[in-house]
């Protein structure tokens, strides 16, 4: 018996169930997938936003302005990857710079800090590689850029470290409701007297399992790019183009590790395990990304990826106790859903509290937890010595990342269970570095293996190993950059040169 069952661990659901951790309260967190953030939460921009975009009066507006100021409140105690770079909103002609006036205004009423409109000299002074066509931007200072799935992994630890229970492979299949709820989640009968449901793209499906349910979730798929870590160099802030009606647009941004990324595209799903990428999007993405910063190489991609942003017929983020009382609707939460998360679980807790859940305070809550990755910059020579040890602490197991064997085995020692490589890769960087887990993945399979005391046949990449079938790969980014290179060749051959999938 629990008093409150969270289902989904994203960052909002990871985020309660830390927030909750600070109480005298019995906390199941469940989820369907085999490790927590497998949702919108490991494919998304990682941007916190300032709060100037969310029309003022909603609740995206109100908490994303919060959210923002207790970013580094987090960083201090979890050390999950943060930093407050700015954000460039460009405009490219007359009608773009009355946008970014109504944004302007729009920030100020929603509270965002650190707004300035700058002309386009100003614009070349903070971006130097950006287009000769901006004409303005909208600046805030006060934006960043995070590790979006490190964050939730953060969150998740540390409410395990404070007594949370994390069910994972729990997929809710039913939820009964009498005195209290009956949370059917594979064999596993999960009894609690408040439910949340923070499930995502399957939210309205979890409601509908309660009659619960006013409302209807789109999946929006947003594809995006990823270059080479230390090409993320090329800009100096998060570059926006001026929103239309489908988000905030097509962006360029180093990432919190320093790899550079583009995208993301929108577009309705109806599949809501869809994490393919096409090349025709990609191309999209490309074209529209070089409008803001013309001089990327694409022959420095490293991969692709998508992920699905759970869109609400309210458009705007779903907080309340539903119609069935003791049970809470988080839900729509896209976009700025992982900038507003920490504001989103104090307004949960008090719904709550309201609906008469007792919040007495642990005196032994442990607020702190280390980073797992340990920064290194190893010579050459003494690189290849640790690559080549045969065990031990000191091994390097992933020589593009330089992640070492203490590393995945602290991550492992951390309460959340680890069994696949991509569970290792999101908390130590170990297959992704420019080879993508060629050099590294059998080795890190080999530790797994001997860890968990498996064969290591019965380690996998994840649970569905055809997660990713169908992404173009890095050769289609090749024959695109191969194709810039040789502006000489007719425009018919340049469509022959760079068709069809990627073979890697």
């Amino acid at each position: 018996m629990y008093d409150v069952c969270i289902i989904g661990s994203g960052v909002v659901g990871s985020a309660i169930a830390r927030e909750l951790s600070k109480y005298q309260v019995r906390v199941a967190l469940v989820e369907r997938a085999e490790d927590v953030t497998q949702g919108a939460s490991k494919a998304n921009s990682g941007i916190v936003h300032g709060g100037y975009s969310a029309k003022n009066g909603t609740l995206k507006a109100e908490l994303c302005a919060i959210g923002n100021r207790m970013y580094d409140d987090w960083q201090n105690e979890l050390h999950f990857g943060l930093r407050r770079c700015g954000s460039l909103v460009v405009a490219f002609d007359d009608q773009d710079l009355e946008a970014l006036g109504r944004l302007y205004e729009n920030g100020a009423k929603n509270g965002a800090r650190g707004l300035k409109i700058l002309s386009a000299a100003e614009v070349r002074s903070i971006e130097p590689n950006s287009s000769a066509q901006i004409k303005g931007a909208l600046h805030c200072s006060t934006a960043g850029v995070t590790s979006p799935y490190e964050l939730t992994i953060a969150l998740a630890e540390n409410a395990v470290r404070n007594g949370v229970a994390l069910m994972l492979n729990h997929e809710v299949t039913a939820i009964e409701t009498a005195n209290h709820f009956t949370v059917r989640a594979g064999n596993t009968a999960i009894e609690a007297e408040f439910v949340i449901n923070a499930a995502g793209v399957r939210s309205d499906q979890v409601a509908r399992m309660v009659n619960a349910a006013d409302f209807e979730i789109t999946p929006r798929k947003g594809e995006y790019i990823l270059f080479e870590r230390g090409y993320g160099g090329l800009v100096n802030t998060v570059v926006f183009q001026t929103p239309t009606k489908n988000g905030k647009g097509i962006l360029v941004t180093s990432t919190y590790h320093g790899n550079l990324m583009i995208g993301p595209n929108a577009e309705e799903v109806s599949d809501r395990d869809d994490a393919g990428t096409a090349e025709e999007s990609l191309k999209e993405i490309i074209a529209t990304a070089r409008k803001s910063v013309p001089v990327f190489d694409l022959s420095k991609v490293i991969t692709n990826f998508s992920g699905l942003r759970p869109t609400s017929t309210r458009k705007d983020f779903i907080i309340e106790e539903s119609s069935v009382p003791r049970f809470i609707n988080v839900a729509g939460i896209d976009s700025p859903g992982l900038t507003s998360s920490p504001a989103i679980a104090l307004r949960v807790l008090e719904i709550l509290k309201s609906a008469g859940l007792v919040l007495r305070a642990k005196s032994a809550f442990q607020s702190l937890r280390r980073g797992i990755i340990i920064p290194k910059s190893l010579e050459p020579a003494e690189l290849k010595r640790r690559v080549e040890l045969s065990e031990g602490p000191e091994r390097i197991v992933c020589r593009c990342e330089q992640v070492s064997e203490a590393e995945i085995l602290d991550a492992m020692g951390r309460g959340i269970p680890i069994e696949t490589t991509d569970a290792v890769k999101r908390r130590t960087r170990a297959g992704m570095g420019q080879c993508q887990g060629q050099f590294c993945r059998p080795r890190v399979k080999a530790l797994l293996a001997r860890e968990l005391g498996r064969p290591v046949e019965e380690i996998h990449v994840r649970r569905d190993e055809r997660a990713t079938e169908g992404r173009p790969g890095r050769a289609f980014f090749q024959r695109l950059a191969a194709a810039e290179r040789a502006p000489d060749i007719s425009p018919e051959r340049r469509r022959q040169t760079v068709g069809g999938h990627g073979g890697d």
